[in-house]
């Protein structure tokens, strides 16, 4: 089986390294899938999903906030602002993020502009879709 190697880096740390035989993430353009030898390729990432699967068929599913993809013949990179592991999100101060965000953006507060109260939305729907995922897959 062929695979690719896989870097996701936030601005903090490297959030996972490894081999994958696909990536997919979703590209300002729409949905991308990675896999070995793919054509090279730069992009720029909206914030959601990455999903890594590895060469076991295990799924490793990841939130961002937006980034840039890089493609190159022997590895995939995800240099994203924000990155976590679906496993790793806390679910209580996720949904409070989001109710301030949708709070301010009804409200117009000066407490944030509107640019970052749309991101910290879109970061917010983000963690949650990845958590809800992973409730799906532990269930099966």
């Amino acid at each position: 089986m062929s695979t690719i190697r896989c870097d996701i880096v936030s601005a903090e740390e490297e959030i996972f390294h490894g081999d994958a035989t696909l990536v997919v993430a979703t590209g300002v353009l729409g949905e991308l899938g990675i896999a070995p030898k793919h054509a090279p390729l730069i992009t720029r990432l909206k914030p959601g999903k990455v999903v890594v699967t590895l060469p076991s068929g295990e799924h490793l599913d990841f939130a961002i906030s937006g980034g840039i993809l890089e493609v190159q013949p022997e590895v995939v990179t995800v240099l994203a602002d924000t990155a976590i592991r679906a496993q790793d999100i806390d679910e209580a101060s996720v949904r409070a993020a989001k109710e301030e965000a949708e709070r301010i953006l009804a409200s117009n507060d000066p407490k944030m502009s509107l640019e970052q109260a749309q991101t910290q939305l879109a970061m917010s729907l983000a963690q949650l879709s990845a958590l809800e995922r992973l409730r799906k897959t532990l269930k099966h």
